[in-house]
């Protein structure tokens, strides 16, 4: 790839806006632009960090059924570029994870990636009831996270996000033997913080934690339903900002079966969510499940991800009442490129001007990092390109927004006398993934994907 200007001098060569669309921006006058509409896609787009998920249970007591790189590439090739990776240490309540456990964790993790896919990550003693004791004592469990942190961070480009877990039955945090099952002081509340503590320690700041109930993270802060995150301190990478939702009884009834208590943790929820992870599954059909309150609460809620596979009675019902493809649509961001506007006759050694308009229609926006460039490809030679380093977040690209990236570049002056393709990258930001175009993000337009380079093409260019 020929870099031609360092990217620390790029910055200089461009100033960005990124404002929202009630806001008039006017680039440069517009007899000087060629105007683009973009016709918007009505496909459900596979797109990483988004979307239904599959699941795969593994059991210290049977190490024999490790992930490979054609068991992920299926997945992703019928839909799913997540798999909740759900690790039952059964055999190690009293002692040390082995190094085979560990070394079936490092194998699945290097197929994942190489498959193309995420894991949502999450690690538990058992998921049967009758199967005693639930969990682990506390220091084992701090061991065992302690051990488990060296891997955390290998292969956390590829953990969307990682479940709380170890506490309870399934890592719920409900059913536990060492825990406290109905917890109400603060020192109640002690041991599953020290948990929450550990992890957020183990994990890249970059990476959220989910926990089950809104409850849990009020009082393991100890923190009041009126302290949500907002837009100033969200993404800062304090414990708080990284403290996410895993709602796994959504829409079972009024109160998702227990995961609220009150009206006012359904609103702390609702406010967070905006600014962090929210997934899960639901766990039976009731009236809240029916496709016109799905709608409504995978939006109040911005859901980001859902379980393929259960409830299968509910997704049967939205599969025949006919919400499924609108769901599956708008799990996560969407993005869609409405209108560019592009200097008409641009000139090697003159300012080259961008103005593009991006709205969101999923139900949430990304909550891992993700970088913006916009990208020069010469068409008669590939390797000629030139990436512009956009500062930008789409973090903050907000579900029901538009907003406009106003761009402008000096061209240099070997661009001269040449045909330029001018792409949007959306890669992903870990220098293992940036390059791989199943780690980009696909605009929901038609004709602009390359599916083999991961770039959206906005338009093509002369240098004069």
């Amino acid at each position: 790839m020929k870099n031609k200007i360092p990217d620390i001098l790029l910055v200089l060569f461009f100033s960005f806006t990124f404002l929202s669309c009630n806001t008039n921006v006017s680039p440069a006058a517009d007899d000087g632009l060629l105007k683009v509409d973009y016709v918007e896609s009505d496909s459900a787009i596979v797109n990483p960090e988004r979307g239904f998920y599959s699941q795969q249970d593994f059991y210290s007591s049977n190490m024999n059924n490790a992930l490979n790189v054609s068991t992920v590439k299926v997945q992703r090739n019928i839909g799913y570029t997540l798999m909740l990776t759900m690790y039952y240490l059964d055999q190690f309540r009293d002692k040390p994870i082995s190094n085979e456990f560990l070394s079936l964790l490092a194998t699945n993790m290097k197929a994942i990636r190489d498959g193309g896919c995420k894991c949502i990550l999450r690690f538990a003693y058992t998921p049967d009831e009758s199967s005693k004791p639930w969990d682990a004592p506390q220091d084992i469990v701090l061991q065992h996270i302690q051990q488990l942190a060296p891997y955390l961070i290998e292969y956390s480009d590829v953990i969307y996000v990682m479940q709380a877990g170890f506490v309870g039955v399934w890592g719920e945090w409900y059913y536990t033997s060492n825990f406290i099952m109905s917890p109400t002081s603060q020192d109640d509340y002690a041991p599953r913080r020290a948990v929450l503590d550990a992890l957020l320690l183990s994990l890249p700041k970059d990476r959220m934690i989910c926990i089950r109930t809104p409850e849990f993270k009020v009082k393991c802060f100890n923190i009041t339903y009126a302290d949500t995150l907002t837009k100033a301190t969200a993404y800062t990478q304090t414990n708080l900002s990284r403290i996410a939702c895993h709602n796994d009884c959504f829409l079972a009834d009024g109160s998702d079966m227990g995961t609220f208590g009150t009206t006012q943790q359904m609103a702390f929820w609702q406010q967070e969510s905006k600014y962090t992870a929210m997934g899960g599954e639901t766990c039976q059909p009731s009236s809240y499940s029916a496709c016109s309150n799905a709608l409504i609460q995978m939006e109040k809620y911005h859901w980001s991800y859902l379980n393929s596979g259960y409830n299968g009675s509910v997704i049967t019902d939205w599969r025949t009442n006919g919400c499924i493809d609108e769901i599956k649509k708008r799990l996560g961001y969407r993005f869609v490129l409405t209108q560019g506007k592009f200097t008409k006759n641009p000139v090697a050694g003159k300012d080259y001007i961008a103005s593009l308009k991006i709205k969101n229609v999923g139900f949430a926006s990304p909550f891992n990092p993700r970088n913006v460039e916009i990208i020069f490809v010469s068409k008669s030679d590939p390797t000629d390109k030139y990436i512009i380093k956009i500062d930008s977040d789409p973090r903050k690209w907000f579900a029901g927004g538009e907003y406009t990236i106003d761009v402008k570049y000096t061209l240099p002056p070997e661009m001269k006398s040449k045909e330029y393709d001018v792409y949007l990258n959306l890669p992903d930001p870990r220098s293992t993934l940036s390059s791989r175009p199943e780690y980009t993000i696909h605009l929901a337009n038609e004709n602009v994907w390359s599916r083999s380079s991961g770039l959206n093409k906005l338009t093509t260019i002369t240098v004069n």
